[in-house]
């Protein structure tokens, strides 16, 4: 596998290093780097802390953690971030846009995301057609519940 590498600013000396854990997930924790108390309903973007300079050419895609739900009550807003290569000033930096589904607070440094790189969308030509020639799945939901 390729590796890359993304130079990192770091806003805040109270959050961990970001680390890549090969072998277990390609995804990147990011977290917390201010206190946030927020009451259910209220929307705020949360600072994570980093700038970066991605490699030309890719662009970041920034996700909930599967567990931040479960233990902050908040949803990001835009469902999925994209960050790319062109947003890599000193003060370009990463927020999540929160919104909080009940009362919650979130300490810093609490894991409140995630990130992975991707390259970017090839050139995309659309080509029309009257007929796909492909056998239909059934529509949305047609795999079923199990």
């Amino acid at each position: 596998m390729e590796t890359k590498t993304i130079r990192i600013k770091y806003h805040s000396n109270e959050i961990d290093k970001l680390t890549y854990i090969d072998g277990k997930s390609d995804w990147i924790d990011l977290r917390s780097a201010e206190h946030v108390e927020m009451k259910q309903g209220e929307f705020r973007l949360i600072k994570l802390g980093i700038s970066m300079e991605l490699p030309e050419g890719y662009e970041a895609v920034i996700v909930p953690r599967s567990s931040t739900f479960k233990n902050f009550g908040i949803i990001q807003t835009n469902h999925m971030g994209v960050v790319d290569e062109t947003y890599c000033g000193n003060n370009d930096v990463w927020m999540m846009p929160a919104l909080a589904m009940r009362d919650t607070e979130i300490q810093v440094n609490d894991r409140i995301c995630q990130f992975r790189i991707q390259k970017h969308q090839p050139k995309i030509m659309f080509e029309e057609t009257d007929d796909l020639g492909n056998k239909d799945r059934g529509g949305i939901g047609s795999t079923g519940k199990n």
